[in-house]
């Protein structure tokens, strides 16, 4: 328990050194303006695991910074919030269990110490019982599941914004009256498919019903694929992912069933989850699952992301087409756009550009790539790019069944119809960011052709 420490608050004006544009009011603890608390160098954290991948992602570390959020007066509260969570669990039961936080920490996952590849940040806590019954678990307060990248925020937004804008009814797969089958391809240390599960959820459920509760049928039901073993057991052991959903190769659960502790944190969420470790092509083509949307963020230790899962005359885009839903079947994209090495990709020789990294001038191939998913054999599909602010990312988004108030699928009618639905999405999901800014970032709809 060394490591833990209570917060300190850091200088305003430290926190804000990145950029000097006006931000929005600060209620996000996964806001921008923290990251100075977890950007730093290595050194400036504690290693808490370093192992070599043989996948491809190089040496895969995961490195703890100190958070200063939320602050110890709302400790108590949260410590009452889990007591709360082990009576709904053990009704009951004589011993009145109560908990401790140790602390919050940001949980950085590096690949070849370059790359932050996921962002997470964590409570640890314990039982009062039981001192050294030391677990994590990814939380903003009763949230349960915090985003701190932006290209995160933005995927989210621009994805929830284009299927809602098809004609789904988001509503009531957020109030947990209908399932959302959603597909994450690249895991990281979990946090969409946490964010997903804790926010598109089951609503009303009585405690009764909540204690007999062994696989959620409503709300989101997120599959994670994972190509490297060590990436999921680094999300497990330190980025505060839960263990129950890791599936083993036949397809079953590795747990029979959730610890206790397990319960008392993600009971009506874990159910929900299933992580296959698995190349995302062979997914893809031996699934029978149809997906309301699809979520993919695959980039190796080396920042390249896969050819296969760009090409489009490959085996894994002539799949997901056939496995996204007909009528709103959406896919978001994480693509890098770092326009230095764009201005000199001119330079490199040809029979390298499989390997380059995604840069701005790819960004339209892709999007023509996955946009034929959509538009193939008559289907009225629209693809359109927004720039994630901050950082050098772009989300590509491609739907089907597009719809504006008129039918005209013209840019400022697409945009405008996004907005409108971003806003839907904010109040019904009480999101503690912005979709807005992540929708109007820097946004061009694909061409025709």
């Amino acid at each position: 328990m060394g490591m833990w420490h209570r917060p300190r608050l850091r200088s305003t004006r430290k926190l804000r050194s990145f950029c000097t544009a006006v931000r929005r009011h600060i209620e996000d603890e996964g806001d921008w303006s923290y990251s100075s608390e977890w950007w730093g160098d290595n050194s400036d954290g504690h290693t808490l695991l370093r192992s070599t991948s043989d996948k491809g992602n190089g040496v895969v570390s995961v490195v703890a910074h100190h958070s200063s959020r939320p602050s110890e007066i709302h400790w108590p509260g949260i410590e009452r919030w889990l007591q709360q969570r082990y009576a709904e669990m053990h009704p009951g039961s004589e011993n009145n269990e109560k908990f401790r936080i140790l602390g919050y920490q940001w949980r950085v996952l590096h690949f070849n110490d370059e790359t932050r590849q996921s962002t997470a940040k964590i409570m640890a806590a314990y039982r009062e019982s039981d001192p050294g019954s030391v677990f994590i678990m990814q939380q903003e307060r009763k949230r349960i599941s915090v985003l701190v990248d932006d290209y995160l925020k933005s995927m989210l937004s621009v994805g929830l914004a284009s299927i809602a804008s098809c004609n789904y009814d988001l509503i009531n797969a957020v109030h947990g009256k209908k399932t959302m089958n959603i597909l994450c391809i690249g895991h990281g240390g979990g946090s969409l498919p946490l964010f997903l599960a804790s926010n598109i959820k089951v609503y009303g459920v009585s405690k009764s019903e909540m204690s007999l509760m062994s696989e959620a049928k409503y709300g989101a039901v997120v599959d994670i694929v994972e190509i490297d073993p060590l990436v999921i057991s680094a999300s497990t052991q330190a980025m505060g992912f839960p263990h129950f959903p890791v599936m083993n190769p036949s397809g079953e659960r590795v747990l029979s069933e959730p610890d206790p502790t397990s319960e008392v944190l993600w009971k009506g969420i874990h159910e929900r989850l299933f992580l296959f470790e698995s190349d995302a092509e062979e997914f893809i083509q031996n699934t029978t699952k149809i997906y309301d949307m699809v979520f993919v963020d695959a980039y190796d230790g080396d920042d390249i992301f896969p050819y296969k899962l760009r090409d489009p005359n490959s085996p894994f885009l002539k799949a997901l087409k056939n496995h996204l839903n007909k009528e709103h079947g959406t896919v978001v994209v994480n693509l890098h756009s770092d326009s230095d090495i764009r201005d000199n990709a001119a330079s490199i020789p040809s029979h390298h550009h499989n390997r380059l990294p995604l840069m701005g001038r790819h960004v339209s191939r892709v999007c023509q790539a996955y946009k034929k998913l959509v538009t193939e054999n008559g289907s009225c599909g629209l693809g359109f790019s927004v720039s994630a602010p901050w950082v050098c990312n772009t989300s590509l988004a491609v739907c089907r069944g597009f719809r504006t108030d008129d039918g005209s699928l013209d840019r400022d009618k697409v945009l405008n119809t996004l907005i409108s639905k971003s806003l839907e999405v904010e109040n019904a999901m009480n999101l503690p960011f912005s979709c807005l800014q992540y929708i109007k970032s820097d946004f061009i709809l694909a061409d025709a052709d």
